[in-house]
């Protein structure tokens, strides 16, 4: 008989409707999949050629639980010379994957009870994560009108006695919205003077566009010492399946997470670690490319959407999303049968239309719905259309 955590426990939305497109595309039926956050590029070359040759020099042996200490270094080496941040490698600890290091983190920092403020739309496994812990989610809401984002008062309003940490990622997943210097500098001026751990998920640091410049609310005096940023290979490098993630953070977290990690799962693949030991020097001029084509996606799909009624999309400034919102659909009929919400916005979208997408409430939004353009081109021309002829055929 399963346990009740996991009875209790919600799948991953964004995994579900993967699953989902799968199903159909065996039947034979020709489904755009814009549901999964995963870039279609190859693993850059030199990267790959990296893991090759670990494997010739036999690291085949268990590595340190928090990760090899030339790794952390380059760690180290990657935060001082892009963020301007200076930690030491007793300071990291790598993982399988941000999504195990974000885990890692709450399991480390969360009593049962403890309070943590989500800034939604939030990733989808947050809010999971913080319950399956014992913690309590707080969660504060934001709309396409306010490009996603939470100011410095709300989240003064939204803390407590009982707070104990606050998460949060920007670029985000799922809206690609991006907090500015200045945003970050209110936020930080909150929560400087709080006794709250700051869990900032920057896994999508290299994907931002028109010149913005992502920043480390780290940075921020009297932040250093009360945060942990958490990244990884997934996004950055089209590394989804090596599974590697790290933090940078206080020392007493970082021991606390490794002593979990070492009873849990140990360490990251040895072959994966000396792969992204490469990658991390190689930095990222290394992948600029991908970027340059992640934006031409996001201005035809942002154009294309506007153009449609009932539709009202976001620009993102990073990430590879766009987070519309679909309200103005909701009691709208398709063949007879009325739309009430994104997920049925979504399942008529996928089930009559071929395009996978994610709805929002999994986001903490439930106006709103996720395309991702980690597509190719023409596939998202195509699947705009289809959008289009859905449209059109409500009333």
């Amino acid at each position: 008989m399963l346990a009740n955590r996991i009875k209790e426990l919600s799948p991953s939305a964004t995994i579900a409707m993967s699953e989902k497109a799968s199903e159909l595309k065996s039947k034979g039926i020709d489904v755009i999949n814009l549901s999964l956050g995963e870039p279609d590029f190859n693993t850059p070359e030199f990267v790959k050629e990296a893991a090759k040759q670990a494997i010739d020099d036999n690291y085949s042996s268990y590595p340190p639980v928090g990760g090899y200490p030339d790794l952390k270094q380059a760690v180290c080496d990657k935060l001082k010379k892009e963020n301007n941040l200076t930690y030491s490698p007793s300071q990291i600890v790598v993982s399988t994957g941000a999504k195990h290091s974000l885990y890692n983190i709450l399991m480390a920092s969360i009593n049962p009870g403890d309070e943590v403020i989500l800034l939604a739309p939030y990733w989808v496994s947050y809010y999971q994560m913080v319950e399956m812990v014992g913690g309590i989610p707080v969660v504060i809401n934001s709309n396409v009108h306010n490009d996603y984002k939470t100011s410095a008062q709300e989240i003064a309003k939204a803390i407590t006695p009982k707070t104990k940490a606050i998460m949060f990622n920007s670029p985000s997943n799922p809206s690609g919205s991006c907090y500015s210097k200045g945003e970050l500098e209110a936020i930080a001026e909150v929560l400087k003077k709080e006794d709250i751990l700051v869990i900032s998920d920057e896994i999508y640091e290299y994907i931002t566009y028109d010149g913005f410049e992502p920043v480390s609310i780290a940075s921020f005096d009297g932040m250093y010492d009360k945060t942990v940023i958490v990244n990884g290979m997934s996004k950055g490098f089209a590394m989804t399946g090596w599974r590697l993630g790290y933090l940078a953070g206080p020392e007493w977290l970082a021991k606390g997470v490794q002593k979990f990690q070492g009873q849990v799962t140990s360490a990251a693949t040895s072959i994966t670690q000396r792969a992204t030991i490469a990658a991390l020097n190689g930095g990222k001029t290394k992948v600029a490319y991908m970027l340059e084509a992640f934006k031409e996606r996001k201005e035809y799909m942002v154009d294309a959407l506007s153009k449609l009624n009932g539709i009202i999309p976001n620009n993102p400034q990073g990430a590879f999303y766009v987070f519309p919102d679909v309200s103005s659909c909701f009691g709208k009929t398709h063949k007879g049968n009325t739309i009430n919400n994104a997920n049925e916005f979504c399942m008529i979208l996928l089930e009559e239309y071929h395009v996978a997408t994610v709805p929002g409430d999994a986001f903490g939004n439930p106006d709103s719905i996720r395309l991702s353009y980690a597509n190719s081109l023409d596939q998202i021309k195509l699947a705009c259309e289809r959008i289009e002829t859905m449209i059109n055929h409500l009333n």
